[in-house]
């Protein structure tokens, strides 16, 4: 999860996701992470207890006070049971399978799905009922388990794009560029210029997926992006060896050295004007201490592939909520998941934490910054919503196959055929274990 708080998002936060895999999301031999004492095991009507990975400042406090707004409205306590964000997520498969507390905060997608089908949440199709009308389609898509049912009611997202300085663009007379041709045009004009046209940086591993998504879905659509995450579509199939072939045609304009450099790193290059663009999530907006700066940074949607899905899928990591498999009271955890989908309840989490946009189409846009302003338009006008690949897939099988396979490709992109052999082989494994 990249958890955009205070501490946004740091290498050691962000690279947890790579100890996620394997053993740790399919529980064997962890110690349980126990759900809350009293409220975990009764049925109180007036509690709900909540499981929470939001052990950070800044998301503990905003989510504290949507609490503590629900009990003013509606006299049920919800017992927060905080955990270490390594902890929760090392030991969440355990604790569903133990005695987990009602509610729980977990991502949307195929992290969402997985649990859902193994029977260790609850559908929560009444909730949404009340609150469809406050999310986009694209929202509800994100929502939904294989079966077709609700299991997750989202909060807050934010986009992936490619993030760029105004005044640089309007120096060099530059135009976003909406297509491939154009973009990888205006990469060649860059270097020519002197910059570094694509800011990079890999040291952690995990911001090289982004770009692969991008390719992915803007070639080959979202439909196939998702089979392909989710173990169903071929490795070797042409149309991943084509995103490739057409990764290797930036690779040129990719900053040097990226192997030994972190996110933040390669954002500072964007921040003092020695890189062009930077394809990222919207966190990058942290490394802009500066006003002056932070106000002339701008982003765009990455460039038209395929015409037949043009630029209709955005990459939004999102956050929410998710019900145990026997929550004990079943009547207060519908009341707090109503209210926790309304535009309300995230103008409480928006106000303590301004990095993040409401998941609702409803809420309140005024007090955003330009950024957030276009950063909620891109993902609410979505066709479709994609998570991220750690999410979208299986974290063991993108921690331990693809972040050393993508790597490798990168210093050496001769070696593809070899390298999406090997790939799915090593899927085929990761997949058919349970």
């Amino acid at each position: 999860m990249r958890d955009l708080s205070s501490s946004l998002p740091s290498p050691s936060r962000r690279g947890l996701l790579k100890g996620v895999g394997g053993a740790a999301l399919l529980g064997a031999g962890i110690p349980l992470l126990s759900a809350c004492g009293s409220s975990g095991s009764s049925s109180d009507p007036k509690t709900v207890s909540l499981g929470s990975n939001a052990s950070d400042a800044v998301p503990k406090k905003a989510f504290a006070e949507i609490y503590a707004a629900f009990k003013k409205q509606s006299g049920i306590t919800v017992d927060v049971n905080t955990k270490d964000h390594n902890t929760f997520q090392e030991q969440i498969n355990s604790y569903l399978q133990g005695t987990p507390d009602d509610v729980f905060n977990w991502f949307a997608g195929y992290r969402m799905q997985f649990f859902a089908a193994k029977n260790l949440a609850s559908p929560i199709d009444d909730v949404w009922d009340k609150i469809g009308g406050n999310f986009p389609d694209a929202m509800k898509k994100l929502s939904k388990g294989a079966d077709g049912k609700y299991y997750f009611v989202p909060l807050y997202t934010y986009p992936w794009a490619i993030f760029y300085r105004k005044s640089v663009f309007q120096q060099h007379g530059y135009e976003v560029p909406t297509t491939w041709d154009a973009f990888v045009a205006l990469c060649k004009q860059m270097k020519k210029d002197g910059l570094v046209p694509i800011a990079f940086g890999d040291k952690d591993a995990w911001p090289a997926m982004g770009t692969f998504d991008q390719i992915n879905f803007r070639l080959n659509g979202y439909d196939f992006h998702v089979e392909l995450m989710a173990g169903k579509a071929a490795w070797t199939d042409a149309k991943v060896k084509a995103v490739f072939d057409h990764w290797a045609e930036l690779l040129p304009y990719h900053q040097d050295g990226f192997m030994g450099r972190t996110w933040q790193d390669a954002a500072q290059t964007l921040v003092s004007k020695k890189a062009g663009m930077y394809v990222l999530g919207s966190f990058v907006a942290q490394q802009f201490s500066n006003k002056a700066d932070l106000d002339d940074l701008d982003f765009f949607a990455f460039p038209e592939i395929n015409p037949a899905y043009g630029q209709d899928t955005v990459e939004a990591p999102t956050d929410g909520f998710m019900v145990s498999k026997a929550p004990k009271n079943k009547a207060g955890v519908t009341k707090l998941l109503e209210y926790l989908g309304t535009p309300a309840a995230e103008q409480i989490y928006l106000k303590a934490d301004s990095s993040v946009v409401a998941a609702s189409s409803k809420a309140d846009t005024s007090s955003y910054t330009p950024l957030q302003k276009k950063a909620y338009e891109m993902i609410s006008g979505a066709k479709s919503l994609t998570q991220f690949m750690d999410r979208d897939s299986r974290p063991d099988f993108t921690s331990t196959v693809m972040q050393p396979s993508l790597q490798k490709f990168l210093q050496n992109p001769k070696g593809v055929d070899s390298l999406l052999s090997s790939i799915e082989r090593q899927k085929k494994t990761i997949f058919a274990s349970s």
